[in-house]
Protein backbone atom coordinates (compact mmCIF):
# COMPACT_ATOMS: atom_id res chain seq x y z
CA UNK A 1 0.00 0.00 0.00
CA UNK A 2 1.44 3.38 -0.61
CA UNK A 3 2.19 5.93 1.97
CA UNK A 4 1.41 9.81 0.77
CA UNK A 5 3.24 12.53 2.37
CA UNK A 6 0.96 14.98 4.17
CA UNK A 7 0.22 18.27 1.73
CA UNK A 8 1.54 21.49 2.64
CA UNK A 9 -0.28 24.23 4.46
CA UNK A 10 -1.24 27.29 2.38
CA UNK A 11 -0.52 25.80 -0.93
CA UNK A 12 -2.30 27.78 -3.42
CA UNK A 13 -5.87 26.06 -4.76
CA UNK A 14 -4.52 27.13 -8.34
CA UNK A 15 -1.72 24.51 -7.74
CA UNK A 16 -3.68 21.97 -9.86
CA UNK A 17 -3.81 24.37 -12.61
CA UNK A 18 -0.49 25.94 -12.97
CA UNK A 19 0.98 22.03 -12.55
CA UNK A 20 -1.31 21.41 -15.64
CA UNK A 21 -0.05 24.70 -17.14
CA UNK A 22 3.31 23.56 -16.97
CA UNK A 23 2.93 20.13 -18.76
CA UNK A 24 1.58 21.80 -21.48
CA UNK A 25 4.62 23.02 -22.50
CA UNK A 26 5.71 19.51 -23.17
CA UNK A 27 2.63 19.04 -25.61
CA UNK A 28 3.12 22.91 -27.14
CA UNK A 29 7.14 21.43 -27.69
CA UNK A 30 6.26 18.77 -28.78
CA UNK A 31 3.88 19.73 -31.54
CA UNK A 32 6.99 21.44 -33.48
CA UNK A 33 8.13 18.26 -34.12
CA UNK A 34 6.21 15.85 -36.63
CA UNK A 35 4.22 18.75 -38.20
CA UNK A 36 7.06 20.79 -39.20
CA UNK A 37 8.89 17.92 -40.85
CA UNK A 38 8.38 18.65 -44.14
CA UNK A 39 9.04 22.48 -43.61
CA UNK A 40 12.65 21.81 -42.26
CA UNK A 41 13.75 19.16 -45.08
CA UNK A 42 12.74 22.07 -47.64
CA UNK A 43 14.48 24.80 -45.08
CA UNK A 44 17.66 23.24 -44.63
CA UNK A 45 17.66 20.98 -47.84
CA UNK A 46 17.46 17.87 -46.89
CA UNK A 47 15.62 14.86 -46.95
CA UNK A 48 12.46 13.77 -45.22
CA UNK A 49 14.19 10.49 -43.66
CA UNK A 50 17.01 13.00 -42.66
CA UNK A 51 14.45 15.92 -41.11
CA UNK A 52 13.42 12.96 -39.27
CA UNK A 53 16.10 13.44 -36.45
CA UNK A 54 14.19 16.02 -35.48
CA UNK A 55 12.16 14.07 -33.77
CA UNK A 56 14.24 11.36 -32.85
CA UNK A 57 17.47 13.60 -31.44
CA UNK A 58 14.58 15.21 -29.31
CA UNK A 59 12.84 12.08 -28.34
CA UNK A 60 16.47 10.28 -27.43
CA UNK A 61 17.17 13.30 -24.82
CA UNK A 62 13.82 12.98 -23.63
CA UNK A 63 14.51 9.05 -22.69
CA UNK A 64 17.53 9.94 -21.00
CA UNK A 65 16.70 12.97 -18.87
CA UNK A 66 13.06 11.74 -17.70
CA UNK A 67 14.29 9.10 -15.53
CA UNK A 68 17.44 11.67 -14.23
CA UNK A 69 14.36 13.93 -13.80
CA UNK A 70 11.66 11.59 -12.58
CA UNK A 71 14.56 10.43 -9.33
CA UNK A 72 15.35 13.99 -8.63
CA UNK A 73 11.48 14.64 -8.08
CA UNK A 74 11.61 12.34 -4.92
CA UNK A 75 14.08 15.00 -3.60
CA UNK A 76 13.91 17.77 -1.73
CA UNK A 77 14.15 20.55 -4.56
CA UNK A 78 11.23 19.89 -6.88
CA UNK A 79 10.27 23.07 -7.70
CA UNK A 80 14.39 24.35 -8.08
CA UNK A 81 14.40 20.98 -10.72
CA UNK A 82 11.39 22.53 -12.47
CA UNK A 83 12.88 25.95 -13.04
CA UNK A 84 15.82 24.45 -14.54
CA UNK A 85 14.38 22.41 -16.41
CA UNK A 86 12.44 24.70 -18.06
CA UNK A 87 15.26 27.34 -18.40
CA UNK A 88 17.06 24.65 -20.36
CA UNK A 89 13.92 24.04 -22.64
CA UNK A 90 13.77 27.80 -23.29
CA UNK A 91 17.34 28.33 -24.66
CA UNK A 92 16.74 24.78 -26.53
CA UNK A 93 13.73 26.69 -28.02
CA UNK A 94 15.88 30.03 -28.72
CA UNK A 95 18.04 27.93 -30.24
CA UNK A 96 16.40 26.38 -32.65
CA UNK A 97 14.41 29.27 -34.16
CA UNK A 98 18.03 31.39 -34.90
CA UNK A 99 19.88 28.15 -36.08
CA UNK A 100 21.59 28.44 -39.13
CA UNK A 101 22.08 25.08 -39.97
CA UNK A 102 20.42 21.78 -39.52
CA UNK A 103 23.12 20.54 -36.77
CA UNK A 104 22.64 23.52 -34.13
CA UNK A 105 18.78 22.99 -35.19
CA UNK A 106 19.43 19.53 -33.96
CA UNK A 107 20.90 20.39 -31.02
CA UNK A 108 18.15 23.14 -29.84
CA UNK A 109 15.64 20.01 -30.70
CA UNK A 110 17.96 18.18 -27.85
CA UNK A 111 17.70 20.51 -24.94
CA UNK A 112 13.87 20.84 -25.82
CA UNK A 113 13.51 16.90 -25.02
CA UNK A 114 13.77 17.57 -21.53
CA UNK A 115 10.26 18.57 -22.06
CA UNK A 116 9.57 14.68 -21.30
CA UNK A 117 10.99 14.66 -18.14
CA UNK A 118 8.25 17.92 -16.88
CA UNK A 119 5.33 15.40 -16.47
CA UNK A 120 6.83 13.10 -13.89
CA UNK A 121 7.68 15.97 -11.99
CA UNK A 122 4.46 17.52 -11.36
CA UNK A 123 2.85 14.03 -10.98
CA UNK A 124 5.40 13.97 -7.96
CA UNK A 125 4.64 17.45 -7.32
CA UNK A 126 0.90 16.57 -7.23
CA UNK A 127 1.29 13.74 -5.25
CA UNK A 128 3.11 15.37 -2.46
CA UNK A 129 1.56 18.92 -2.23
CA UNK A 130 -2.16 18.32 -2.69
CA UNK A 131 -4.80 16.66 -0.81
CA UNK A 132 -5.52 12.92 -0.86
CA UNK A 133 -8.86 13.77 -2.30
CA UNK A 134 -7.71 15.63 -5.27
CA UNK A 135 -4.53 13.50 -5.86
CA UNK A 136 -6.15 10.66 -8.00
CA UNK A 137 -7.63 12.60 -10.60
CA UNK A 138 -4.66 15.35 -11.11
CA UNK A 139 -2.08 12.41 -11.50
CA UNK A 140 -5.07 11.65 -14.88
CA UNK A 141 -4.99 14.83 -15.80
CA UNK A 142 -1.38 15.18 -15.98
CA UNK A 143 -0.70 12.39 -17.46
CA UNK A 144 -2.57 12.53 -20.95
CA UNK A 145 -2.01 16.69 -20.36
CA UNK A 146 0.60 15.85 -23.31
CA UNK A 147 -1.89 13.86 -24.96
CA UNK A 148 -4.81 16.49 -25.31
CA UNK A 149 -2.21 19.43 -25.68
CA UNK A 150 -0.82 18.42 -28.86
CA UNK A 151 -4.60 18.63 -30.23
CA UNK A 152 -3.83 22.39 -29.40
CA UNK A 153 -0.40 23.05 -30.08
CA UNK A 154 -0.33 21.47 -33.75
CA UNK A 155 -3.62 24.01 -35.12
CA UNK A 156 -1.43 26.86 -33.10
CA UNK A 157 1.72 25.75 -34.63
CA UNK A 158 0.37 25.02 -38.25
CA UNK A 159 -1.08 28.71 -38.31
CA UNK A 160 2.12 30.78 -36.99
CA UNK A 161 4.46 28.08 -39.39
CA UNK A 162 1.85 28.58 -42.31
CA UNK A 163 1.61 32.34 -41.75
CA UNK A 164 5.16 33.87 -40.77
CA UNK A 165 7.78 30.95 -41.02
CA UNK A 166 9.01 27.92 -38.61
CA UNK A 167 10.89 30.14 -36.54
CA UNK A 168 7.81 31.84 -35.27
CA UNK A 169 6.46 28.72 -34.04
CA UNK A 170 10.05 27.92 -32.26
CA UNK A 171 9.42 31.88 -30.51
CA UNK A 172 5.97 30.80 -29.55
CA UNK A 173 7.17 27.97 -27.89
CA UNK A 174 9.86 30.22 -26.25
CA UNK A 175 6.94 32.52 -24.88
CA UNK A 176 4.95 29.59 -23.42
CA UNK A 177 8.02 28.33 -21.82
CA UNK A 178 8.92 31.57 -20.50
CA UNK A 179 5.21 32.19 -19.40
CA UNK A 180 5.29 28.70 -17.65
CA UNK A 181 8.60 29.70 -16.09
CA UNK A 182 6.91 32.38 -13.96
CA UNK A 183 3.96 30.71 -13.11
CA UNK A 184 5.58 28.19 -11.26
CA UNK A 185 7.72 30.09 -9.98
CA UNK A 186 4.76 32.27 -8.44
CA UNK A 187 2.44 29.57 -7.04
CA UNK A 188 4.72 26.28 -7.18
CA UNK A 189 5.92 25.98 -3.00
CA UNK A 190 8.87 26.84 -2.80
CA UNK A 191 11.72 24.32 -1.73
CA UNK A 192 13.30 22.71 -0.31
CA UNK A 193 10.90 19.69 0.44
CA UNK A 194 11.69 18.68 4.33
CA UNK A 195 10.10 15.05 4.11
CA UNK A 196 11.69 14.11 1.27
CA UNK A 197 14.50 11.63 1.18
CA UNK A 198 18.26 13.29 0.66
CA UNK A 199 19.89 10.23 -1.30
CA UNK A 200 23.11 9.81 -3.57
CA UNK A 201 22.68 9.99 -6.89
CA UNK A 202 22.89 6.96 -9.32
CA UNK A 203 25.57 9.03 -11.60
CA UNK A 204 26.43 5.66 -12.66
CA UNK A 205 22.74 4.06 -13.54
CA UNK A 206 22.10 7.49 -15.59
CA UNK A 207 25.26 7.00 -17.45
CA UNK A 208 24.70 3.69 -18.71
CA UNK A 209 21.53 4.37 -19.07
CA UNK A 210 22.40 6.86 -21.53
CA UNK A 211 24.61 4.97 -23.46
CA UNK A 212 22.66 1.73 -23.79
CA UNK A 213 19.55 3.87 -25.01
CA UNK A 214 21.41 6.27 -27.36
CA UNK A 215 23.70 2.83 -29.31
CA UNK A 216 20.09 0.87 -29.85
CA UNK A 217 18.69 4.11 -31.21
CA UNK A 218 21.62 5.53 -33.75
CA UNK A 219 21.00 1.63 -35.11
CA UNK A 220 18.16 2.05 -35.49
CA UNK A 221 18.36 5.07 -37.58
CA UNK A 222 20.82 4.42 -39.41
CA UNK A 223 20.68 0.77 -40.13
CA UNK A 224 19.27 1.99 -43.82
CA UNK A 225 22.47 3.40 -44.33
CA UNK A 226 25.40 1.60 -42.77
CA UNK A 227 23.16 -2.10 -43.72
CA UNK A 228 21.27 -3.94 -41.68
CA UNK A 229 23.50 -6.97 -41.50
CA UNK A 230 26.63 -5.05 -41.53
CA UNK A 231 29.21 -5.15 -38.91
CA UNK A 232 28.66 -1.89 -37.29
CA UNK A 233 24.67 -2.26 -37.01
CA UNK A 234 25.14 -5.50 -35.27
CA UNK A 235 27.82 -4.36 -33.34
CA UNK A 236 25.88 -1.39 -32.12
CA UNK A 237 23.06 -3.45 -30.91
CA UNK A 238 25.25 -6.01 -29.76
CA UNK A 239 26.89 -2.99 -27.12
CA UNK A 240 23.62 -1.39 -26.64
CA UNK A 241 22.06 -5.42 -25.29
CA UNK A 242 25.39 -6.04 -23.25
CA UNK A 243 25.24 -2.11 -21.80
CA UNK A 244 21.59 -2.21 -21.03
CA UNK A 245 22.45 -5.72 -18.92
CA UNK A 246 25.15 -4.25 -16.98
CA UNK A 247 22.62 -1.44 -16.41
CA UNK A 248 19.81 -3.60 -14.79
CA UNK A 249 22.47 -5.42 -12.66
CA UNK A 250 23.65 -2.35 -11.86
CA UNK A 251 20.61 -1.21 -10.69
CA UNK A 252 19.68 -4.15 -8.54
CA UNK A 253 22.30 -3.82 -7.14
CA UNK A 254 22.40 -0.09 -5.95
CA UNK A 255 20.85 0.30 -2.66
CA UNK A 256 19.13 4.11 -4.32
CA UNK A 257 18.80 3.28 -8.09
CA UNK A 258 18.02 5.70 -10.84
CA UNK A 259 14.80 3.30 -11.23
CA UNK A 260 14.02 0.68 -9.07
CA UNK A 261 13.25 -2.04 -11.23
CA UNK A 262 12.54 -4.12 -8.16
CA UNK A 263 9.18 -2.42 -8.57
CA UNK A 264 8.75 -4.32 -11.77
CA UNK A 265 7.87 -7.40 -9.36
CA UNK A 266 4.83 -5.80 -8.52
CA UNK A 267 2.29 -7.10 -11.87
CA UNK A 268 0.49 -4.28 -11.95
CA UNK A 269 3.43 -1.89 -12.71
CA UNK A 270 4.93 -4.23 -14.95
CA UNK A 271 2.15 -4.15 -16.90
CA UNK A 272 1.52 -0.62 -17.30
CA UNK A 273 5.45 -0.37 -18.24
CA UNK A 274 5.17 -2.82 -21.13
CA UNK A 275 2.32 -1.73 -22.13
CA UNK A 276 3.99 2.30 -22.45
CA UNK A 277 6.90 0.96 -24.61
CA UNK A 278 4.60 -0.96 -26.91
CA UNK A 279 1.51 1.58 -27.36
CA UNK A 280 4.32 4.78 -27.41
CA UNK A 281 6.05 2.81 -30.72
CA UNK A 282 2.42 2.61 -32.50
CA UNK A 283 1.89 6.41 -31.15
CA UNK A 284 5.13 8.00 -32.46
CA UNK A 285 4.32 5.85 -36.06
CA UNK A 286 0.96 6.60 -36.31
CA UNK A 287 1.31 10.61 -35.77
CA UNK A 288 4.48 11.02 -37.56
CA UNK A 289 2.82 8.83 -40.92
CA UNK A 290 -0.25 11.29 -40.12
CA UNK A 291 1.35 14.33 -40.28
CA UNK A 292 3.35 13.36 -43.66
CA UNK A 293 0.41 12.43 -45.52
CA UNK A 294 -1.68 15.62 -44.72
CA UNK A 295 1.13 17.83 -45.47
CA UNK A 296 2.30 15.60 -49.05
CA UNK A 297 1.31 16.29 -52.41
CA UNK A 298 -1.89 14.55 -54.15
CA UNK A 299 0.93 13.41 -56.97
CA UNK A 300 2.12 10.88 -54.30
CA UNK A 301 -0.61 8.77 -54.50
CA UNK A 302 -1.83 9.24 -50.82
CA UNK A 303 -1.12 12.72 -49.74
CA UNK A 304 -3.79 14.98 -49.55
CA UNK A 305 -1.72 17.99 -50.63
CA UNK A 306 -2.57 20.66 -47.14
CA UNK A 307 -0.60 23.54 -46.51
CA UNK A 308 1.37 23.44 -42.86
CA UNK A 309 -1.15 25.98 -42.08
CA UNK A 310 -4.21 23.62 -42.19
CA UNK A 311 -2.21 20.67 -41.56
CA UNK A 312 -2.19 21.15 -37.55
CA UNK A 313 -5.88 21.24 -37.47
CA UNK A 314 -5.79 17.10 -38.55
CA UNK A 315 -4.37 16.63 -34.93
CA UNK A 316 -7.01 18.50 -33.10
CA UNK A 317 -9.93 15.47 -33.09
CA UNK A 318 -6.92 13.56 -31.02
CA UNK A 319 -7.10 16.36 -28.40
CA UNK A 320 -11.06 16.10 -28.16
CA UNK A 321 -10.51 12.40 -27.96
CA UNK A 322 -8.17 12.18 -25.06
CA UNK A 323 -9.63 14.98 -22.92
CA UNK A 324 -12.79 12.89 -23.44
CA UNK A 325 -11.69 9.91 -22.59
CA UNK A 326 -9.69 11.00 -19.70
CA UNK A 327 -12.92 12.22 -18.04
CA UNK A 328 -14.53 9.23 -18.44
CA UNK A 329 -11.65 7.45 -17.00
CA UNK A 330 -11.96 9.42 -13.92
CA UNK A 331 -16.13 9.36 -13.24
CA UNK A 332 -15.76 5.38 -13.39
CA UNK A 333 -12.50 4.73 -12.40
CA UNK A 334 -14.17 3.89 -8.56
CA UNK A 335 -16.22 1.25 -10.56
CA UNK A 336 -13.86 -0.23 -12.57
CA UNK A 337 -10.35 -1.66 -12.46
CA UNK A 338 -7.63 0.39 -13.99
CA UNK A 339 -6.71 -2.53 -15.08
CA UNK A 340 -9.75 -3.24 -17.31
CA UNK A 341 -9.36 0.27 -18.41
CA UNK A 342 -5.64 -0.54 -20.35
CA UNK A 343 -6.55 -3.51 -22.80
CA UNK A 344 -9.91 -1.24 -23.29
CA UNK A 345 -7.68 1.90 -24.73
CA UNK A 346 -4.93 -0.64 -25.87
CA UNK A 347 -8.04 -2.07 -28.09
CA UNK A 348 -8.99 1.69 -29.55
CA UNK A 349 -5.89 2.10 -30.11
CA UNK A 350 -5.32 -1.01 -32.21
CA UNK A 351 -8.34 0.17 -34.25
CA UNK A 352 -7.14 3.39 -35.25
CA UNK A 353 -4.22 1.80 -36.61
CA UNK A 354 -5.41 -0.84 -38.74
CA UNK A 355 -8.23 2.17 -39.87
CA UNK A 356 -5.48 4.29 -40.78
CA UNK A 357 -3.61 1.49 -42.77
CA UNK A 358 -6.14 0.60 -44.72
CA UNK A 359 -7.59 4.38 -45.51
CA UNK A 360 -5.62 7.26 -44.87
CA UNK A 361 -6.05 9.12 -48.72
CA UNK A 362 -9.14 11.08 -47.51
CA UNK A 363 -8.91 13.75 -44.84
CA UNK A 364 -11.94 12.46 -43.23
CA UNK A 365 -10.25 9.08 -42.72
CA UNK A 366 -7.22 10.40 -41.22
CA UNK A 367 -9.77 13.18 -38.48
CA UNK A 368 -11.38 9.70 -37.38
CA UNK A 369 -8.12 7.61 -37.06
CA UNK A 370 -6.54 10.54 -34.79
CA UNK A 371 -9.66 10.91 -33.07
CA UNK A 372 -9.65 7.22 -32.41
CA UNK A 373 -6.43 7.54 -31.87
CA UNK A 374 -7.00 10.22 -28.71
CA UNK A 375 -9.22 8.07 -27.17
CA UNK A 376 -7.58 4.92 -26.75
CA UNK A 377 -4.80 7.14 -25.78
CA UNK A 378 -6.73 8.97 -23.25
CA UNK A 379 -8.12 5.81 -21.75
CA UNK A 380 -4.84 3.96 -21.59
CA UNK A 381 -2.38 6.73 -20.39
CA UNK A 382 -4.77 7.36 -17.65
CA UNK A 383 -4.90 4.29 -16.24
CA UNK A 384 -1.28 3.47 -15.86
CA UNK A 385 -0.21 6.32 -13.43
CA UNK A 386 -3.05 5.16 -11.40
CA UNK A 387 -1.87 1.57 -11.22
CA UNK A 388 1.95 2.55 -10.42
CA UNK A 389 0.86 4.94 -7.47
CA UNK A 390 -1.50 2.40 -6.05
CA UNK A 391 1.08 -0.15 -6.01
CA UNK A 392 4.37 1.08 -4.70
CA UNK A 393 5.55 3.57 -1.76
CA UNK A 394 5.43 7.58 -1.95
CA UNK A 395 9.07 8.20 -2.06
CA UNK A 396 9.78 5.80 -4.58
CA UNK A 397 6.91 7.65 -7.19
CA UNK A 398 8.94 9.92 -8.98
CA UNK A 399 11.17 7.23 -9.91
CA UNK A 400 7.84 4.87 -10.54
CA UNK A 401 6.11 7.10 -12.73
CA UNK A 402 9.31 8.44 -14.91
CA UNK A 403 10.34 5.23 -15.37
CA UNK A 404 6.79 4.56 -17.03
CA UNK A 405 7.03 7.60 -19.17
CA UNK A 406 10.70 7.20 -20.30
CA UNK A 407 9.01 3.68 -21.55
CA UNK A 408 6.29 5.80 -23.11
CA UNK A 409 9.54 8.30 -24.76
CA UNK A 410 11.54 5.35 -25.50
CA UNK A 411 8.51 3.78 -27.74
CA UNK A 412 8.41 6.65 -29.15
CA UNK A 413 11.83 7.32 -30.05
CA UNK A 414 12.00 3.66 -31.60
CA UNK A 415 8.66 4.61 -33.48
CA UNK A 416 10.55 7.85 -34.69
CA UNK A 417 13.20 5.99 -35.70
CA UNK A 418 11.41 2.97 -36.93
CA UNK A 419 9.32 4.76 -39.17
CA UNK A 420 12.49 7.20 -40.24
CA UNK A 421 14.51 3.83 -41.31
CA UNK A 422 11.37 2.60 -43.33
CA UNK A 423 10.95 5.78 -45.11
CA UNK A 424 14.73 6.25 -46.02
CA UNK A 425 14.47 2.87 -47.49
CA UNK A 426 11.31 3.63 -49.66
CA UNK A 427 12.01 6.96 -51.55
CA UNK A 428 10.56 7.64 -54.40
CA UNK A 429 12.55 9.87 -57.52
CA UNK A 430 11.11 13.42 -55.87
CA UNK A 431 12.26 12.67 -52.54
CA UNK A 432 9.00 12.04 -50.75
CA UNK A 433 8.75 9.11 -49.36
CA UNK A 434 6.85 6.24 -51.18
CA UNK A 435 3.30 4.58 -50.87
CA UNK A 436 5.05 1.55 -50.08
CA UNK A 437 7.21 3.50 -47.18
CA UNK A 438 3.90 4.54 -46.19
CA UNK A 439 2.11 1.27 -45.76
CA UNK A 440 4.87 -0.72 -44.43
CA UNK A 441 5.40 1.81 -41.26
CA UNK A 442 1.59 2.17 -40.42
CA UNK A 443 1.48 -2.14 -41.12
CA UNK A 444 4.63 -1.97 -38.37
CA UNK A 445 2.34 0.76 -36.09
CA UNK A 446 -0.69 -1.41 -36.50
CA UNK A 447 0.71 -5.12 -35.67
CA UNK A 448 2.89 -3.41 -32.57
CA UNK A 449 -0.85 -2.49 -30.89
CA UNK A 450 -2.13 -5.82 -31.84
CA UNK A 451 0.80 -7.05 -30.05
CA UNK A 452 -0.22 -5.42 -27.20
CA UNK A 453 -3.74 -5.42 -27.34
CA UNK A 454 -3.85 -9.57 -27.40
CA UNK A 455 -1.25 -9.49 -24.06
CA UNK A 456 -3.30 -6.82 -22.00
CA UNK A 457 -6.55 -9.02 -23.08
CA UNK A 458 -5.23 -12.28 -22.34
CA UNK A 459 -4.17 -10.56 -18.87
CA UNK A 460 -7.12 -9.72 -18.19
CA UNK A 461 -9.00 -12.84 -18.76
CA UNK A 462 -6.84 -14.80 -16.65
CA UNK A 463 -6.80 -11.91 -13.61
CA UNK A 464 -10.82 -12.14 -13.98
CA UNK A 465 -10.25 -15.84 -13.79
CA UNK A 466 -8.19 -15.79 -11.11
CA UNK A 467 -10.26 -13.40 -9.08
CA UNK A 468 -13.52 -15.47 -9.63
CA UNK A 469 -11.83 -18.89 -8.38
CA UNK A 470 -10.58 -16.50 -5.27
Amino acid sequence: MSIKAAPVNGVSPRLIAVLIYAALSTAIVSSLGMLLVPTISRAFDITISTAQWMLTVNLLVGAISTPIMGRLSDGPHKKRLLLISLGIILIGSVLAALATNFTLFLIGRGMQGLTYGIVPVTIAMARRYLPEAKVGGAISSLSVTVATGIGIGYPLTGIIAGTFDYQFAFWFAAAFVVSAFFVVARFVPAGPDILAPVRDFDYTGAGLLGIGLGTILVAISEGPNWGWGSPLTIGAFALAAVVLSVWARAELRTDHPLINLRVLRNGEVLLANLAAIGLGISMYIGFSIASLIAQAPSETGYGIGMPVFWAGFVMLPLSIGSFGANRLVRRVARRIRLATLLPVGAGVMTASTILLLTAHNQLWEILVGMFLFGVGMGTAYAAMPGLIARSIEAEELGSAVSFNQVLRTVGGSFGSAISGAVLAAHLSADAHPSDAGISISLAIGSVGCVIVFTALLVHYLRDRGRLRRA
